[in-house]
């Protein structure tokens, strides 16, 4: 399964890979007569770029299960702000991070996206596990574990970003909380210093239709106008939910070229409301995965997450042709990969791009028989098929 070409399903074909990177795909017979360190066979499985889960916060697994059945602001106020304000430290978000990890990779991510405090182990322990990260170190101003306030979390984020330039796997980003955690010059100062510094920026945006409600009634302004005014949308920007959008959404999404991420399945637990996801794709916006964290979904399975964007966007539209399986498929890899800026490198299975792969065992009796296998993939896997990672 490429991805690019759409649609295209390759059988009884390889893929050469060398130094890391893809450097040809052709028939399995061809492949075989290439003088080769290692032929890897993989009968009754199908070959796919690793999957990109674009929004999450890995420490939170060891929050799992300790707050479920809350709504947003309650889990957030009286539950996970102060779980965190007694538990979170280094040693929390290393074991938290390294948990998280083997969640990911079990389940198919080859690249993630994370927002969380002490981004700098997180980096540690994706650097130790050899999977592609997108950090983005988090901006709130209130007083955290990792700092007493906005301008700290700057100042160290900042501290990050250059001590690890030129990183092989972490790239470090702006990781805004939202718009009602942090106030409008310092989101002003944010878009400065991400436009000045070409950076990546994600932010928690219309979780909810109370969060936009709230916003009109403090400022006059829903949350998606207060980014637009300091400069904060654009191509580098990663809206994180997106679940309560007007007409004038679609069109600043669309003009700003930014980036929606959506989490079904954290969405859905918490009752936070139904991102949409058809409408956005048919206005041209591009639209990611993520699984959130643990703390509000229980999983960080993406092939999971696919199954749940797929079905929630035909219940949400009331039309069976919504977001069909190769639409979701490509939520969780090339989408994800243009949201996080790597899809000259990842993403899909072309020639010089980077060796991210995963197998999907489909010769087990529910993803049997195989009558379409991009369906198969998106609606009969359970997230447990994944069994090599490759590259």
């Amino acid at each position: 399964m490429p991805v690019i070409p759409r649609h295209q399903v390759l059988q009884g074909h390889s893929l050469a890979v060398s130094e890391g990177r893809i450097t040809a795909v052709l028939e399995r017979e061809a492949a075989l007569a290439i003088p080769a360190a290692e032929h890897c066979r993989l009968p009754g499985h199908a070959l796919l770029p690793g999957l990109v889960n674009a929004h999450g916060h890995s420490a939170m697994s060891l929050f799992r299960g300790l707050a479920d059945d809350y709504p947003l602001m309650e889990w957030l106020h009286e539950h996970i702000w102060p779980a965190e304000a007694t538990f979170v430290s280094e040693a929390f978000v290393r074991d938290g991070t390294d948990l998280a990890l083997v969640d990911l990779i079990l389940g198919g991510s080859t690249t993630f996206s994370d927002q969380y405090f002490f981004p700098e182990v997180t980096a540690e322990c994706a650097a130790t596990a050899g999977i592609r990260a997108q950090l983005v170190f988090p901006i709130i101003n209130i007083e955290t574990a990792w700092a007493r306030n906005s301008e700290e979390c700057l100042r160290q984020g900042l501290a990050l970003r250059d001590s690890l330039r030129d990183h092989p796997l972490v790239e470090i980003g702006f990781g805004v909380h939202s718009t009602y955690s942090v106030d409008t010059a310092t989101l002003k100062h944010v878009a400065t210093l991400a436009h000045e510094l070409d950076a990546i920026v994600q932010i928690h945006l219309h979780e909810t239709r109370g969060e936009v409600e709230d916003s009109i009634a403090r400022c006059g302004d829903r949350p998606i106008d207060v980014l637009s005014q300091v400069g904060m949308l654009g191509p580098k920007t990663q809206c994180v939910h997106m679940t309560s959008l007007s007409r004038g959404d679609f069109a600043l999404l669309k003009d700003s070229n930014s980036h929606v991420i959506h989490c079904p399945r954290s969405n859905m637990k918490i009752a936070s409301g139904i991102c949409p996801t058809q409408r956005l794709l048919g206005h041209g916006i591009n639209v990611a995965l993520g699984t959130d964290g643990a703390a509000s979904n229980n999983r960080l399975n993406m092939l999971a997450e696919m199954q749940a964007a797929a079905l929630l966007a035909k219940l949400e539209s009331l039309e069976a042709t919504a977001l069909p399986a190769m639409a979701a498929l490509e939520l969780a890899t090339i989408n994800g990969a243009r949201a996080l800026g790597m899809e000259k490198t990842i993403g899909s299975l072309e020639v010089g791009k980077r060796a991210d792969l995963i197998a999907v065992d489909l010769s087990q009796p529910h993803t049997q028989p195989i009558n379409n296998v991009i369906s198969q993939l998106v609606y009969a896997t359970s997230g447990q098929e994944v069994t090599q990672q490759l590259g």
